[in-house]
């Protein structure tokens, strides 16, 4: 006979109320995508209209809808109140009466430059993860990774914030967004979605048949010996491998052969042009910012429905209370949005008014944890108010994750962003003599002197994200240029 015991047990369960869920995807939204998902809510929904020249939007009409009517939704408004359990960011914004009137100045819409980063390789590789066997978080995840992608194919954020950014839907540990990355990097094209060249060829080398010939060795100089190759010193990549000069060329020839770039293939380019969502300029001695105008979809309530709705009976009554609260619903999470990106833009403008005055050479270290805290929000809301959100100031036109930049330690305990290192470093370069360019090392010693401690790698990592040759590279350019002229 079977035992029969009654146990009790104490769980905890994170629950976003559906408001919470709509405005949190309603943050993450392109101005594009927000366009279309504002269509379609409209047409599926006869309470939400366009406001037409000289209305206020959210405005219902002049009778409000009646008394009869309002108790009722009233109760149903309070019983389906938003609760902000497990995301922060919906408490320090509130709801104002005043959400059609226009955000800041009247600004002029320039600035519009066409949009270079198209979605070409993204939607090769969203189909190959539809066509993989990945659970509903690993694809979220997948997902996370593709759009995190820059044009080249390699990963512009660390696992760590894409980890943060698909909180709370999903809650997910750094290890298993590298674990899915892992996979990802074996798509085609193999090595995207590493994060930096050593990577790429590694994996890419990784992929090849253990027949091919050079292999071993080209996965040992890959682990071992890029900066020789990089350097051109094939005699000391010999002497620290050991290897013949046949074995040694064969191995180079390999991995020359590989693709460093794997994005570089597929047309990036699109005829979307990038319209700032938000504005920046001087005023009275600080730096300010407003809202596009783009930003203000001038919604209202349909008038006739609301009046219906005091007509109607009780199943028709039941319907348009439905659709009367999704539309205050969108309403109330458009101007969370609004609120959201402005202030996290205001938070980020403060943080880089250096930037804003002298250029990248006087770039900050900022990282989300930063923003956040002023900001009083999340980490994950600064992610998601920041992706693919454009900044427009002085000095152009900028994603807002543009002004978020690691740091590199200065010999008095402070630190520098690499963004400032990178400006540096390319004016150290612009400066060098033609015909004797400063190798890494010297780079290195010369930013050491300026009291930044920027060990050879990292001055080398970023010369070519910066798109610098070596100096052997710019020496022989410096001697093809001389030649032309003689």
């Amino acid at each position: 006979m079977i035992d029969q015991s009654l146990q009790l047990r104490l769980t905890q369960k994170l629950a976003l109320a559906p408001q919470l869920q709509q405005a949190i995807r309603l943050l993450q939204l392109t101005r594009i995508e927000l366009r279309e998902y504002i269509q379609e809510t409209i047409e599926a929904n006869p309470l939400l209209e366009r406001a037409e020249a000289g209305d206020a939007p959210g405005e219902a009409g002049e009778d409000g809808g009646g008394d009869d009517w309002e108790s009722s939704s009233k109760e149903s408004q309070e019983r389906d109140d938003w609760d902000t359990g497990g995301d922060d960011w919906g408490d320090d914004f509130g709801v104002s009466d005043n959400w059609g009137e226009p955000q800041g100045p009247d600004w002029d819409r320039q600035g519009q430059i066409a949009d270079t980063s198209g979605d070409s390789l993204q939607d090769h590789l969203l189909f190959q993860v539809g066509m993989a066997q990945f659970d509903e978080t690993q694809a979220a995840i997948a997902a996370a990774i593709v759009f995190a992608l820059d044009e080249d194919g390699y990963l512009a954020d660390s696992v760590e914030e894409i980890a943060d950014g698909l909180a709370p839907e999903h809650r997910v540990e750094p290890a298993e967004v590298e674990s899915v990355l892992q996979r990802i990097q074996r798509m085609e094209p193999v090595g995207v979605a590493t994060r930096d060249p050593a990577e790429c060829i590694r994996v890419q080398l990784a992929a090849l048949p253990g027949s091919t010939p050079g292999l071993d060795l080209a996965r040992r100089i890959a682990r071992d010996g890029l900066d020789f190759i990089v350097e051109g010193d094939h005699a000391g990549l010999a002497k620290e491998l050991g290897a013949d000069a046949e074995r040694l060329e064969k191995a180079i020839d390999l991995i020359r052969g590989l693709e460093p770039r794997p994005g570089a293939r597929f047309d990036n380019r699109a005829d979307e042009y990038l319209v700032p969502d938000v504005y920046v300029r001087h005023v009275e001695g600080r730096w300010v910012t407003a809202l596009s105008p783009d930003n203000d979809p001038q919604l209202k309530l349909n008038k006739y429905y609301i009046q219906l709705l005091r007509r109607s009976g009780a199943e028709d009554r039941k319907y348009l209370e439905g659709r009367l609260q999704e539309a205050r619903w969108l309403l109330s999470s458009l101007e969370l949005r609004n609120r959201t990106l402005l202030t996290v833009s205001q938070c980020i403008v403060d943080a880089q008014q250096g930037f804003l005055e002298h250029g990248e050479i006087a770039m900050k270290p900022l990282i989300l944890k930063d923003i956040a805290e002023l900001a009083g929000v999340h980490e994950s809301t600064v992610s998601r108010a920041t992706t693919r959100k454009y900044m427009l100031t002085p000095r152009g036109l900028f994603e807002l994750k543009y002004f978020f930049s690691s740091h590199v330690s200065t010999s008095d305990g402070g630190e520098v962003s690499a963004t400032s290192v990178k400006a540096r470093l390319a004016s150290l370069i612009a400066a060098e003599p033609p015909g004797s360019p400063l190798s890494d090392q010297e780079l290195s010693a010369l930013l050491k002197q300026n009291g930044i401690l920027a060990a050879r790698r990292t001055v080398a990592k970023y010369r070519e994200s910066l798109g610098i040759g070596s100096s052997s590279d710019r020496r022989r350019a410096w001697r093809r240029l001389s030649a032309r002229r003689a």
